[in-house]
């Protein structure tokens, strides 16, 4: 295996019900993997992914059931519930692409009626490559969550391909097609440099993210979210964009009038804290 593609200190959640973590864009979310806890099972083999490598199908996995996701997580909130500690959002994340579940608008359902019933000021949101949007049952289902968060890191194809690896045939201007159809979508971007086999990767350029505005144009998202790598990457080639440089791209997105949340300015926050507790008292 080349160097490139070695696997370095990405992680997997351990249990369907995990956190709840401080993220970024949720604030205090508490996670729901319906995915293998001992590997990761996705429709992309993103660069930059957290998880590691898709090495898995669905096929040879075993996904937990509507019902162990309902009891864990009555389980977690009731204990949450008890000790006074609401999470800002219930999220669907985990090890892969959760709209993979074959009973992924069951869940999401039995978990709004959840929430209502124990936590109603808690919200519920969904992180997806946005590729299972052409299954009514997925799509009507996102319609319902208060955080629709679908990802796009880039509309030209060749990088779209370079960047996420997609199996299969999906392509970009597809997954485009169909988040024009959602209204309460919000899209996330990561933006990253970097190299892989040979290739340059940056989805920061000036024709990226012309193309980038001309997708959101068709799209019409209720937000963007513009980030950066914050965590270790498979690809031990890959590095973040600046702050600086992610706030530049962000103010070119709210010029177009997209309601946009920079994560520059917690960098920024989070860069101050280190450098303050760095310091000799």
């Amino acid at each position: 295996m080349e160097n490139s593609m070695m696997d370095v200190s990405t992680f997997l959640f351990g249990e369907i019900i995990f956190g709840p973590i401080e993220s970024r864009r949720l604030g205090k979310s508490l996670g729901i993997n319906l995915l293998p806890v001992n590997c990761k099972l996705c429709n992309f083999n993103c660069l930059y992914c957290e998880c590691g490598w898709t090495h898995h199908d669905l096929k040879n996995n075993k996904l937990p059931t509507r019902l162990q996701v309902n009891e864990a997580l009555t389980d977690k909130l009731a204990r949450m519930v008890a000790n006074n500690h609401h999470p800002d959002y219930i999220t669907f994340a985990g090890n892969g692409e959760p709209t993979l579940h074959p009973e992924f608008a069951e869940i999401v359902k039995d978990t709004i009626e959840l929430r209502n019933k124990l936590i109603p000021e808690s919200k519920i949101a969904v992180l997806s490559n946005a590729t299972m949007l052409h299954n009514e049952n997925v799509f009507e289902i996102l319609k319902q969550v208060d955080g629709n968060i679908q990802k796009l890191d880039s509309a030209i194809e060749h990088t779209f391909q370079l960047i996420n690896q997609p199996k299969g045939k999906i392509k970009v201007k597809e997954v485009i097609a169909n988040l024009k159809r959602l209204s309460n979508v919000t899209i996330q971007i990561l933006f990253l440099q970097g190299e892989h086999k040979g290739e340059k990767i940056d989805n920061t350029s000036d024709e990226e993210i012309d193309a980038l505005i001309g997708a959101l144009k068709k799209i019409n998202p209720q937000e963007v979210m513009v980030y950066t790598i914050s965590r270790s990457t498979p690809l031990l080639t890959l590095y973040p964009v600046s702050s600086d440089e992610l706030s530049e791209i962000a103010g070119r997105f709210k010029k177009e009038g997209f309601m946009v949340i920079d994560t520059s300015e917690k960098m920024h926050s989070e860069q101050d804290d280190q450098n303050t507790s760095q310091k000799p008292t």
